[in-house]
């Protein structure tokens, strides 16, 4: 009898290993195809299987499953947006081509233009930032000043807060625009400028059409918006949860989605919530929900992939809090520990540390820039802050500068 496999295209620092783990545990073998697989570290350390195929390509990743598919009986194929949210919409072709579960592509193609996105929420009324696609450097400068600093601009295309920047006066809107650029401003690409919406953060996780949790989270310093701490659920009223909740499934139906996992971000300002972007996927860490809910969203999304019935059924009422390790300048990381103690800590449930000792650290301004990440549960929301803190408070580490030229 052929083994049943589960096709992963690309893989994800935090969630591909918790992908290969969930389907090893429902009886499936994992296979990545990657253009790169040496960059997910999990793949060798657990010496899963990997093949080189230049994921952008759609006819390459079908004659690729093809040929694994006299070898083994694909029994599902899901995959992880990383830098390229076109990976998603993939996702959906090749499901469509081996007739097998999957996304609609069209549906995640418009999502993933940001621009698209917001125009298709915008004729359903759904409350967002003011915005402007911008195709040059003039034009941002004529936006930002229309819309009002501080404004925000990002690339019309992308994940993970890449390029993604708080602009507060003029001249930082001409040295990010000439950033996006790639320093050449007389090229021509699609840029969003937007109003930054002020208030806090939150995440909704939705699974089909039902929103599973919602969760609070914090920023390191501006300009950048790199996530530095979460807590799921958020501390909300049953009225504001009632609105997030109802606002994030207006999004669905205005973008056609709802199969499999969405990811909403909003922020709470004075006019209510509103939708900063909705991510046709699942969000970078879904650990959270499983330590507050008892959901295993990961598993449940194999058995969707798979064609399996699922259970979204929640097991129990905790609330889980994590924190990333975010360095304070670049350098070379001459040594990092103290894990293994804040790891023993009683109730903290993950301990992980993306930088090894002697590599360079070079901050980027989005998710890259973690080294690692603390995660902790308990029964109530003081407690969990404070065995958070106590093992955050273990950890150490030591970067030395890159050196620079004698009189810079």
């Amino acid at each position: 009898m052929e083994q049943r496999a589960l096709i992963l295209i690309e893989g994800h620092r935090a969630n591909g290993p918790l992908y290969v783990r969930a389907a090893q545990r429902l009886g499936l073998c994992p296979i990545t195809l990657s253009a790169d697989p040496t960059q997910y570290d999990y793949l060798a350390a657990e010496k899963l299987e990997a093949i080189q195929v230049d994921s952008g390509n759609l006819d390459a990743l079908i004659r690729e499953c093809s040929r694994l598919n006299v070898r083994y009986d694909i029994a599902g194929i899901t995959g992880f947006a990383g830098n390229d949210e076109s990976v998603s919409a993939t996702v959906g072709k090749l499901c469509q081509h081996f007739d097998l579960p999957g996304p609609d592509p069209i549906s995640i193609e418009r999502c993933c233009d940001k621009y698209t996105q917001r125009q298709l929420l915008a004729k359903a009324d759904v409350p967002m930032p003011a915005y402007r696609l911008a195709a040059n450097a003039t034009e941002v400068q004529s936006f930002a000043a229309e819309i009002g600093l501080p404004v925000v601009l990002k690339p019309a295309i992308g994940s993970g807060s890449i390029g993604v920047r708080l602009c507060r006066n003029v001249e930082e809107v001409a040295e990010h625009t000439n950033h996006l650029l790639g320093g050449d401003p007389t090229q021509s690409s699609p840029i969003l400028v937007e109003e930054f919406a002020q208030g806090p953060y939150y995440g909704a996780d939705i699974m089909g059409n039902e929103v599973i949790g919602i969760a609070a989270s914090d920023f390191g310093p501006p300009p950048h918006f790199v996530f530095y701490r979460g807590i799921c659920p958020a501390p909300l009223s049953d009225d504001e949860h009632r609105r997030i909740a109802d606002l994030s499934l207006r999004c669905l139906r205005a973008l056609d989605l709802g199969w499999g996992p969405t990811n909403i971000e909003l922020r709470w300002t004075r006019r209510g919530p509103v939708v900063i972007e909705v991510n046709p996927r699942m969000a970078g860490g879904t650990l959270s929900v499983q330590l507050a809910y008892g959901i295993d969203l990961i598993s449940e999304h194999i058995k969707l992939v798979i064609g399996d019935e699922w259970n979204l059924r929640r097991r129990h009422s905790n609330v889980a809090a994590w924190r990333a390790l975010l360095p304070d300048r670049d350098g070379i990381l001459d040594w990092i520990d103290g894990d293994g103690r804040a790891g023993a800590i009683p109730g903290v449930t993950e301990v992980k540390l993306y930088a090894k000792p002697k590599t360079s650290i070079i901050r980027k301004g989005d998710y890259r820039d973690s080294i690692g990440y603390v995660m902790a549960v308990s029964p109530s929301r003081g407690e969990t802050e404070a065995i958070l803190q106590r093992a955050v408070d273990l950890i150490h580490w030591s970067i030395t500068p890159f050196p620079t030229p004698a009189g810079d």
